[in-house]
């Protein structure tokens, strides 16, 4: 049997602590969207036969993870990579997924993320891949997790703590520049580790007040200003603990995208995804073509080419579908 796999990208609108002083670390914000996105098929063989690159990493941990002979992997579409976008991880659970029930097998992304290299800092792409939505992770402890990752396969994803299906007419404009890709691999982790090593604890208590007060009751209630309105400021507050290692709050390239949303009367709110270059501005189906000509005129203000795109947020998990088998 030959099985499809296709996964949404995701928005990482901040997290909620990178102090070391507190108890627990990272605490990740996102949602999940229902386009772009990544698609790959398998199907059950004697050997492993993969694309090179990660596809090929990833269907061998997966097959050696559901102790199986191989697979055929294939890959029909792919995130932007390194975008703010969620790719590695959707595209690591989607080749593990699609081997998984190619042989009838159990889906256990949650299990599998840390063999697959992914859900070490947040679980936002975890969740997102399996049951989509608005999702808050609960972070890492910090005495165990500090600012690095533990060997591959020894952690374990954050849960979630709280989620929330967003109104089918809200809509996320995103703004995909032409840009350098945000920070991945080892300068991620140097990144990061700069980050947590100076990060104000006072700048998480902040975060906190935001979190609990204004958007967590904003997703309940499907109340589109306040949610985007503190979005918005869990992702700035998160800028200033990365201003040193990105240049300002924002990435100064993308800075003058943000602020052009920001001021558009129909957006509930603007921000960087992740490291970016991608950024987004919230708001709904009758204010997405405001929003996205705002978009463009930032990009042209900041000298970048790109694309913007108008999506809805995904509120369920990546889609599974038997096909016919790949050759």
């Amino acid at each position: 049997m030959a099985v499809r796999v296709t996964a949404g990208g995701r928005l990482l609108f901040g997290f909620r602590n990178l102090s070391l002083d507190k108890p627990r670390l990272y605490g990740g914000l996102g949602v999940a969207l229902a386009s772009p996105a990544t698609t790959v098929v398998a199907t059950p063989a004697g050997t492993l036969d993969a694309p090179a690159g990660q596809a090929e990493v990833h269907a061998r941990r997966s097959v050696e993870w559901l102790d199986v002979p191989g697979a055929t992997v294939r890959v029909e579409r792919s995130l932007p990579s390194h975008a703010g976008l969620g790719s590695a991880t959707q595209f690591a659970l989607a080749v593990y997924a699609a081997i998984a029930s190619a042989y009838d097998r159990p889906v256990d992304v949650r299990a599998a993320a840390p063999t697959l290299d992914r859900g070490g800092r947040s679980g936002v792409g975890v969740a997102a891949f399996e049951r989509g939505g608005f999702v808050v992770d609960g972070g890492h402890p910090t005495a165990a997790f500090t600012h690095e990752r533990p060997p591959r396969g020894t952690w374990t994803v954050p849960s979630v703590v709280e989620r929330h299906a967003l109104p089918a007419d809200w809509r996320f404009v995103l703004a995909v520049p032409e840009a350098a890709p945000g920070r991945s691999g080892d300068a991620e982790e140097a990144s990061m580790r700069s980050v947590v090593e100076s990060a104000d604890p006072a700048v998480a208590d902040r975060i906190d007040a935001v979190v609990e007060e204004r958007l967590l009751p904003a997703a309940a209630a499907g109340d589109l200003e306040p949610f985007g309105a503190a979005v918005a400021e869990v992702g700035r507050l998160n800028g200033t603990w990365y201003a040193r290692a990105q240049g300002g709050v924002y990435r100064p390239a993308v800075a003058p995208v943000v602020a052009a949303m920001a001021d558009c009367p129909a957006c509930a709110g603007a921000g960087q995804s992740s490291w970016g270059p991608t950024v987004y501005g919230v708001t709904d189906a009758t204010g997405a073509d405001a929003v996205s000509a705002a978009a463009r005129d930032g990009l042209s203000a900041a000298g970048l080419d790109g694309e913007t795109l108008v999506v809805a947020a995904r509120n369920e998990g990546a889609s599974v579908e038997s096909v016919p088998p790949v050759g």
